[in-house]
């Protein structure tokens, strides 16, 4: 078996499947790249039995055949070859080994069977659709950040993927929450989607996929069951494994009643943010927000590091009060915001607050209080 494929190619095709590899692997195999030759050119997959992706190349093919190479050495070897290099790839049939030659580079890496090279079942993914690329990232962009990372509540640990209506509107509805923190997102519901089960799509898998959109302009395809979901995007293929577990009821959670209403321009208040939690105390992060009459004042009392204060001038006439947030997941959300201003609609200092975007009304977050 012999390949030659140009090294931007392969980069790119290495650089999306290497990354669902770990970087420690209790199962040898697992750390390996398997690699298909054949009349159609090249393809590689990788997996770590619980997602699997592959991806299709245009290559010289001389021969079909399989192997596999460690895929960290084989990336690594990859991209510190010089650009426009022709790498070839070549499998002999008396060595185990998978040489690699660009110019006048030359390595040999150790290869395993391509036999005990695991694939995930298939099964019959019943509900497909398509979703432009720029959608679905920005389905995964807008929730992604509220994922939590308590493993014991592993049914927080991704995004709940749903098809939702509300007003008489179908949506599909992206939901992510740790407990302190939600983020909501929504596009139209693509054809094809009513009926599709509510999953739970895992946080490594929602970051293998946003890696794949950064490539990918067109409409991908997503199949869904009960068990799996895959997405097609252009020449890559991924398939992983849902979490078996039950999202919570996350609309008794977002306060839909909050009538007191502040408008800020994002920007300033993010930065604003920023500044005062420099001296915050870093396990809580607290800022205290204080309103009045078209004013904010942010300040935070650390008796370790000192103290700070800021004002804004906001839109605010309702009555005075003060409430608190973590300064990180307030900047978190305020990294989020399209439009000019960020809308924050309260009920009072012991009740969570719901946050809108002017430029963007398929969004929304809600921040719990803290005690200050």
């Amino acid at each position: 078996m012999k390949l030659t494929i140009e090294r931007a190619t392969l980069l790119k095709a290495l650089g999306h499947v290497q990354a669902v590899v770990e970087k420690r692997n209790t199962i040898p195999i697992l750390s390996n790249v398997l690699i298909s030759a054949g009349p159609d050119g090249a393809s590689f997959a990788a997996t770590d039995l619980d997602i699997e992706i592959l991806e299709t190349t245009d290559a010289s093919c001389d021969g079909e055949g399989l192997v596999t190479a460690p895929a960290h050495t084989l990336y690594d070897i990859t991209r510190k070859l010089p650009d426009g290099a022709d790498v070839t790839l070549e499998l002999n049939g008396g060595d185990p080994r998978l040489t690699l030659k660009a110019g006048r580079s030359s390595f040999s890496l150790p290869s395993l069977p391509p036999g005990d090279f695991p694939v995930m079942p298939t099964e019959d993914l019943e509900h497909r659709f398509t979703v432009p690329a720029r959608e679905l990232a920005r389905l995964i962009d807008k929730t992604r950040f509220a994922i939590s990372t308590e493993e014991t509540r592993y049914y927080l640990n991704g995004i709940h993927l749903h098809a939702a209506e509300q007003d008489g509107r179908k949506t599909l509805r992206a939901v992510a929450t740790d407990g302190v923190r939600l983020a909501l997102a929504e596009v139209d519901l693509p054809n094809g989607a009513d009926g599709m089960p509510g999953v739970i799509v895992p946080r490594k898998t929602v970051q293998e996929v946003k890696r794949l959109l950064e490539d990918a302009d067109d409409d991908v395809e997503v199949s869904v069951s009960e068990g799996k979901i895959r997405f097609r995007l252009g020449k890559a293929v991924l398939t992983s494994k849902l979490i078996d577990g039950a999202f919570p009821d996350y609309e008794r959670v977002i306060p839909r009643g909050n009538t007191r209403l502040m408008s800020v321009e994002n920007k300033r208040f993010a930065e604003a943010v920023d500044r005062v939690a420099t001296i915050s105390v870093e396990k809580s992060r607290s800022v205290k927000l204080s309103l009045g009459a078209d004013a904010l004042t942010l300040a935070v009392n650390n008796p370790e590091s000192g103290q700070a204060e800021e004002e804004l001038a906001v839109s605010y006439s309702d009555e005075g009060f003060a409430i608190g947030f973590n300064a990180r997941y307030m900047l978190d959300v305020a990294s989020q915001i399209e439009g000019d201003e960020a809308r924050f609609h309260f009920a009072d200092a012991a009740s969570p607050a719901l946050v809108t975007d002017s430029g963007d009304p398929d969004a929304l977050y809600v921040l719990m209080p803290l005690r200050v």
